[in-house]
C-alpha cells in the first residue's frame, strides 16, 4: 500500500507542477488519466499529507514550492528558454535568491543553476525538462495563466 501512495504521490506532483488544478476533481481525474484508481477521499489526504497549499488564484502548490512561487511571482520579469536552458530575468540585485529558491525546490528536471545580478541560467537535463520548467516558473509568475 505505501508503494502505491508513494507512486500516486509522485504523480500528484507532477500533475501540480505542470498543470494549473484547481479542485480535488480535477486532482482526481488526471490521475485517472496516469492509471491510478483513486477516490476524492484518498487525493483528500494525499493533499493533506503532503502540505499542498492553494494559491490566492486558486491553484494548488507543493510546499517546497511557495518560497519559490513567492520569490518568482514577485521579483521575475521574463522567462526564456532554449533548448534545456531557462533563462530568468529578475529585478536588479535578486538573482541569488531566486536561484536558491530554484535549487531549494529540488525539482526533478534540474541539473543546477547559475546567478548573476539579474539573470538566472537554469540548466534542465533534456529538452523536455526545460519546456517542463519553463511551464512552471511561468505558471508560478502568472499562476491564473
Amino acid at each position: 500500500m505505501a508503494k502505491k501512495r508513494n507512486g500516486r504521490q509522485d504523480a500528484i506532483r507532477d500533475i501540480v507542477r505542470n498543470k494549473n488544478i484547481r479542485t480535488q476533481r480535477m486532482l482526481v481525474d488526471e490521475l485517472k488519466a496516469c492509471g491510478y484508481d483513486c477516490t476524492q477521499a484518498t487525493v483528500s489526504r494525499d493533499i493533506a499529507d503532503m502540505g499542498l497549499r492553494k494559491l490566492p488564484e486558486g491553484v494548488y502548490v507543493l510546499a517546497e514550492d511557495l518560497h519559490l512561487q513567492r520569490m518568482v511571482s514577485e521579483l521575475v520579469v521574463e522567462v526564456l528558454r532554449t533548448d534545456n536552458l531557462v533563462l530568468i530575468k529578475a529585478q536588479p540585485g535578486t538573482a541569488s535568491g531566486i536561484a536558491a529558491a530554484v535549487d531549494a525546490a529540488e525539482l526533478p528536471d534540474v541539473l543546477g543553476s547559475l546567478a548573476g545580478n539579474d539573470t538566472i541560467l537554469v540548466i534542465a537535463k533534456t529538452v523536455e525538462d526545460g519546456e517542463r520548467l519553463e511551464a512552471l516558473i511561468s505558471k508560478l509568475c502568472n499562476p491564473h495563466r
